[in-house]
């Protein structure tokens, strides 16, 4: 069968995934930073995968990211066709804004796209999260969900997959990625394994009342409900200048926020740019006082998800 586009660009977003609360159900679509991805079809059964900038990127498809998904797809197509895949890394690994998820949303959905997009949303989520396999050991989908839908989304669950699209606020993102590496797997393995009914109580009202904040665009109500009892005390002793961090963002006008992902990113949100410069001053002092280098990121809310940039 012809196919009219046999190469597409992409920009795949990064992502914030917990949303401090809602640990593996709740996740955000920024506009920046994000990977550039090309991908070309073959006129065979295979994938290949290269890294543009020379970031090691492993080159068997099983073992990476954006390669996985795609081995997926091909399993459910009679097309005897390929993919090749050039990545220009700018989400490193371990950055706690989703490098894995944004690797593997981007080859689905622009694969998807050569394909004349034969599958959904959905079935492009059920494809990605093979790509969060490899990176965690764990198919978990609150960074590939917003990387895909765009904006903020709520998964409900993952077997069967529930992804529920909200509408999100006009708020502005902050990131701080202090250049130390926090693994996912290493992330997860501190985790406990029992928790107090008092405290998952709690846990529940902050996730239905930040959900219900950003539905009711109640800035108030999202900032009251940016608490987490469960994951972020744990996590929290990976990432030095942590505390101190959120407390000088919040006093700096910032609603709210925390660990992105698994860290070691940091991430409030503001109620407009101005405030969110601040915020970013704020990072940038405490790491500076600390020691450790760092980058920052001012952006927004990303309502697209991955974005056709070019095609031919």
């Amino acid at each position: 069968m012809p196919h009219p586009i046999t190469s597409v660009t992409v920009h795949a977003p990064g992502t914030v995934a917990n949303l401090v609360c809602g640990f593996d159900i709740l996740g955000l679509c920024l506009h920046e930073p994000y990977d550039i991805m090309d991908v070309k079809l073959l006129p065979e059964k295979e994938i290949v995968i290269h890294s543009a900038d020379g970031y090691p990127l492993p080159s068997d498809p099983k073992d990476n990211t954006a390669g996985a998904p795609l081995i997926e797809m091909l399993a459910e197509l009679e097309d005897n066709i390929g993919f090749e895949v050039t990545i220009h890394k700018r989400i490193k690994p371990g950055s706690g804004v989703g490098s894995s998820a944004a690797s593997a949303a981007g080859a689905v959905v622009a694969a998807n796209h050569l394909l004349g997009n034969r599958f959904s949303k959905e079935q492009l989520v059920q494809f990605a999260m093979f790509g969060e396999k490899v990176a965690s050991g764990v198919k978990h989908a609150d960074n590939i969900a917003p990387c895909i839908y765009g904006g903020v989304t709520l998964i409900r669950s993952i077997h069967p997959l529930d992804i529920i699209a909200l509408q999100p606020p006009d708020l502005h993102v902050t990131i701080v990625h202090p250049q130390i590496e926090v693994k996912t797997a290493d992330a997860r393995a501190i985790l406990k394994q029992k928790i107090l009914l008092k405290d998952a109580i709690r846990q529940w009202g902050n996730i239905a009342g930040l959900v219900a904040g950003i539905v009711q665009q109640d800035n108030a109500l999202i900032g009251r409900s940016l608490e987490d009892v469960l994951i972020e005390p744990v996590r929290s002793i990976l990432i030095p200048g942590f505390d101190e961090v959120k407390q000088r963002s919040k006093e700096a006008g910032a609603l709210g926020g925390g660990i992105s992902g698994s860290g070691p990113s940091i991430f409030m949100l503001s109620a407009d740019k101005a405030t969110a410069q601040n915020v970013e001053k704020t990072m940038q002092e405490v790491f500076t006082r600390v020691g450790i280098a760092y980058h920052t990121h001012v952006t927004q809310i990303n309502t697209t998800g991955v974005k056709i940039v070019a095609e031919a």
